[in-house]
């Protein structure tokens, strides 16, 4: 198993409500030339976590960052129009996205959380990930600065 020390939370980007699948993802991903989705996990609006690229196997998500994290990305992080970045997160995504962090970050303890937006200059996911994991206890690296 590859070492872990980062859990890096993304946004699909797509408009609030519209739900889309990690299946559509990885499409997204392989006609990008990728070998599947980037992602390790992907958070449906009903907060049904689905799996997408194997653990073990290094992501395709975070620039510089893929060889030691895992990716989650919950579905939204647009408003209804699609451009303009929006916290859309469902209150089951919510849920599930702390719980998987808790699974993770127990089999995992060095991991520390971190959005998209502090390694690329982008608004993804679309909310203060490191505000987010102090609310809820979670390990975070105050140290990461935005790009």
């Amino acid at each position: 198993m590859r070492t872990i020390n980062e859990i890096i939370i993304h946004c699909s980007a797509t408009p609030e409500h519209r739900n889309i699948k990690a299946a559509t993802i990885d499409k997204w991903h392989r006609d990008r030339g990728w070998r599947c989705i980037g992602y390790h996990y992907v958070i449906d609006l009903d907060g049904t976590v689905e799996t997408g690229r194997p653990l073990a196997d290094e992501g395709a998500h975070t620039t510089g960052h893929n060889k030691n994290s895992i990716g989650i990305c919950y579905v939204g992080g647009c408003d209804v129009t699609g451009k303009k970045a929006k916290d859309t997160r469902t209150f089951e995504q919510e849920q599930a996205l702390y719980k998987l962090c808790c699974e993770l970050i127990a089999k995992f303890p060095n991991a520390k959380l971190s959005g998209h937006n502090q390694w690329a200059k982008k608004e993804c996911p679309s909310f203060n990930v490191p505000e987010w994991a102090k609310f809820r206890c979670l390990p975070y690296d105050s140290t990461i600065k935005r790009v």
